[in-house]
This record gives C-alpha cells, structure tokens and sequence, in this order.
C-alpha cells in the first residue's frame, strides 16, 4: 500500500466473520468448515481477493490508490450451514482478538460480516462480535458491508458507524460495496463525512423466491431508494432484504440509511421506503411452483431450462443432496438432464473403480430426512476430476477460486448426467459445469440447488427459468417451517394493517 508523510499515521484494519446461519439445520458449522472455506491472516487476505469480485477486493482497490494504510488483519468465511458451534465461535473470537492485538493501535476498522450468522453462544453472531471489537477498540470508526440476506439487529447497526448492504441479488455488486465502504472510511477519517446510521425493520420477510433484484416487486423497491439515494446528505440506503431461515429475533426484511449528520432526513427515507412496504407487502410473496408443474412445463418450454431447487439451495444452508427432482427427472426418460449431488460416501464408492465401469449405490439424501430418499440406480462413471476450479467472471459470492473436492461425473441409464462432490458447493459459477467439459446447452434441464444465485450463471443460456418449490431446509414456503423467536406481526405469518 502506498503512503505519504502527510497522513502516514492513518492505518485501518481489515477484518471479517463471515457466515450465513440456517437455525433449522441439524448439524453445526465447525471449524473445519472454515478451514475447507476462506480462512486467512495478514497479507494473504490481499493475495486472495486483490483480484477478486468480492467487497475485500473493493476494499484493497481503494487503499491501493490513497495515501491511508491498510492493515489486513483476519477473514473466515464457510459456505452456509448450520448454527456455528460454541467451540468454534470462540476459536473465531480468539483468533481474531489475538490477530487484531497485533496491528494496534489503529485509525479505523472495516468489518466485514455477513449479517445473518448464529452461533450457539449468541444468536446474533454478528452483532456479539461487532460489539466486543467495539469495546475493545473505542471511539474509532467501525464501518463496513453487508449481505442484503442480513438479519440486521440493533446491535450490528449502534456498533458501527455504517453498514453497507450489496445492491444486487444476484450479489454482482459486492466489489463496488468494498469500494464505497473504503471511500466512506476515507472521507469519515478526513472530517470530510460524519456519518449517521438509522436502522428500521420492516413489516415482513421478504420471499426469497421474490428477492430478485432486476425484476418485480424488488425493482420497483430498489428503484425507489436509488431515487432516494441522489437526495444531498444521504450516504447510503440499504434494502435488507433478509435471510428466512434463521428462527432469531431479528429474522426478516430491513431498511438502513445513512445520512451526513442527518437524522431527520434519515427518518424521512426510512418512512417513505416503509410506507412503500406497506403498501405492496402482497406483492413479495411467491408463486410456489410445484415439481410436477415444473416437469410438466419442459416438453413446451425452451431449452435448456434451469430448474431452481429452492429446497436444496445450498446457498441457503441446505446439504445439497436433495433427489426430489433427481428422482421426477429419472421417469423423464426423454429428458437429458443435469444435476450436482454432494455425496462424498458415494465419491468414496467410486474412488478405486475404473471409468466406464457401471456399479448400483444410493445417491444422495444421506444428511438427513428432509431432502427425499436415496435414488437406487444404476449408474456409469465417465469422469474423475479433482474438482479444484477457477472463474475469472463475476458471479454471486465474488470469489475466484472453488474447491468441491474429489468428485466423479456419473451417467444414470435414464439420461441423467449427475456431478458428485465431496464437498457441498453452490451453484455461482458456469466453470463448474464447463472445467471438466460439460457443455450446458446439450441438455434439455439443468438443475441448480439455489433460488436467485445461479441466475447470474446461467441466464446466458437458459432461456427458461423455473424456480420449483421443494422441500427442505430451505423451504420457499417459510410458513412451512417452525419458528419460536421470529418478531411479531410479519407478513406472511401474519396480516398486516397497509398503514403504520
């Protein structure tokens, strides 16, 4: 980073828990999901993201062309899971407090949370651990970014001086979060900006069925606080768009400004944006395709078609197993189909037998009881790849480098082309499909296990998109599932007034 006698003293850390928590999941995240995650200290934090679409590399970019230092300190991250067990929360705490001891004193500190992490010794992860950097650290300014699947509390929102949620869904934007996160750090330290926060619930939780970003009813929201954001004063309006499976307190949608020492025109933005929800809270509700619906639809549809399996996204938390639509896609038998299953007992099957071999075994739903029952099939291994990937395209999560472990492409006698991983991944990136020499546009069905998320990958070339409410533990329906802390009234759960 470069530097000038004129502000040589300004050093500002970087640091970050990162995690997105599904309360309704049976296993905890472990500390060795953030190791087989993004788990880095010190400089290779930059050596990692520098290049990356991911709001840390906005960040470096901004420090790299000002005079400030960047100190980076600690980032783990695990692809979404369950609640994070006690131990390893306070090994996190630990590390980072240990981490952080070492590059003080410091100006400012840039945090980068998720927004929506539970752990078994604070529902509101995020919020614990801001706080105590708070205490630790005093008076200096705290600013950071969010995911707009945050569950944003009190406590994230009066510990930090502001908070910046991505724009998009899918999160295309996140590299220009870090840029505007830094910026803000920037002008804070300089006198320049003195930043007001204001954070309001709203008076629902968001279908994540409905929380695309480019199209209805998210468009006509986030064009509203766009018009919003050009008022002089206002820093930053962010749509918190909620993550709903996370039975906490603080579960559901959200609106956050930031203002220039402005509170009452914070208080205004709040309210114009919550008279908007009131209004059209209907609207953010869903459709809940049915699979038979969804398998019906292929014989008219243009091909080849992307089937969202909303109850296996493995972006929300879920094991990525689910044979729902495996087993609906297996009686199609003109339908040339795709699908990724995480099964590393079946990797373990398949590990010593030679290609083109057939063998029968159970794929699939071995995590638990939600995600359907085993498909027994015979299949025939046409492929072994480490699984190690790399894509140099924006995609949603910002990261450049995957890693699904050991897995197996297999060929079902049904047409079914099934990808087996070791390791649970999202569906972010063509380059998962494209690596090992599958090209997309030979099948008829595509199944990805997300909701919003793949769009981004695949748009280019499925024409048709089809979001098919499964079940699972990411249920589209939330009202399927059981919640105990969830605040009260919250449509959909319950009917609201259409008035404050």
């Amino acid at each position: 980073m470069r530097s000038t006698n004129e502000n040589s003293a300004k050093r500002v850390g970087l640091l970050g828990i990162y995690h997105e928590s599904n309360t309704f999941i049976d296993q905890n995240t472990s500390m060795i999901d953030f190791e087989n995650g993004h788990l880095f200290f010190d400089k290779h934090i930059i050596s990692e993201y520098q290049e990356a679409f991911h709001e840390i590399g906005g960040i470096i970019e901004v420090f790299d062309e000002h005079s400030f230092e960047l100190i980076p300190i600690f980032y783990a991250e695990a692809t979404p899971g369950g609640i994070i067990n006690e131990a390893t929360s306070r090994s996190l705490l630990a590390q980072l407090t240990k981490a952080l001891d070492r590059h003080l004193p410091l100006d400012g500190l840039l945090v980068v949370p998720h927004g929506a992490a539970v752990s078994q010794i604070d529902d509101d992860f995020d919020g614990y651990w801001i706080t105590l950097l708070r205490k630790h650290l005093g008076k200096i300014p705290i600013i950071g970014t969010l995911d707009p699947h945050a569950n944003i509390s009190a406590r994230m929102s009066e510990n930090t001086d502001a908070l910046i949620a991505y724009k998009t869904n899918p999160h295309l934007d996140q590299r220009q979060t870090g840029n505007r996160a830094a910026k803000l750090m920037i002008e804070t330290l300089t006198g320049r900006t003195r930043p007001f926060q204001k954070m309001l619930p709203a008076p629902l939780a968001i279908s994540i069925e409905k929380q695309l970003t480019d199209a209805e009813p998210c468009l006509g929201l986030y064009q509203l606080t766009e018009k919003l954001e050009k008022k002089p004063g206002v820093i930053s309006i962010s749509i918190l768009l909620g993550f709903p499976y996370a039975d906490v307190i603080d579960m559901g949608s959200a609106i956050l400004v930031i203002t220039n020492n402005d509170e009452a025109l914070a208080n205004h933005i709040l309210k114009e944006i919550n008279d908007y929800f009131y209004l059209y809270y209907h609207r953010f509700s869903g459709e809940k395709t049915s699979i038979n619906q969804a398998i019906n639809a292929i014989k008219n549809s243009l091909k080849p078609i992307l089937l969202l399996d909303m109850g296996d996204n493995v972006g929300g938390g879920s094991p990525g197993d689910g044979t729902f639509l495996l087993n609906a896609l297996e009686k199609e038998k003109h339908c040339k189909s795709f699908i990724c299953i995480n099964d590393p007992n079946a990797i373990e099957i398949l590990r010593d037998l030679e290609i083109d071999e057939f063998v029968e075994l159970d794929l699939g739903a071995k995590t638990d009881h939600n995600h359907g029952v085993p498909l027994r099939t015979l299949i025939q291994i046409k492929k072994r790849i480490s699984g190690v990937f790399f894509d140099k395209e924006a995609c949603h999560g910002g990261q450049l480098n995957y890693d699904m472990g050991p897995t197996a492409l297999v060929e079902t006698q049904e047409n079914t082309t099934i990808m087996i991983t070791s390791k649970r991944t999202a569906p972010f990136s063509l380059q998962q499909l494209l690596h090992c020499g599958i090209n997309p546009v030979d099948f008829d069905a595509i199944v990805a296990k997300g909701v919003q998320a793949p769009i981004a990958a695949y748009k280019s070339i499925c024409p048709t998109i089809i979001r098919v409410n499964t079940r699972g533990v990411t249920n589209a329906d939330m009202r399927q599932l059981r919640y105990e802390n969830r605040r009260k009234p919250l449509f959909p759960f319950e009917e609201i007034n259409g008035e404050q």
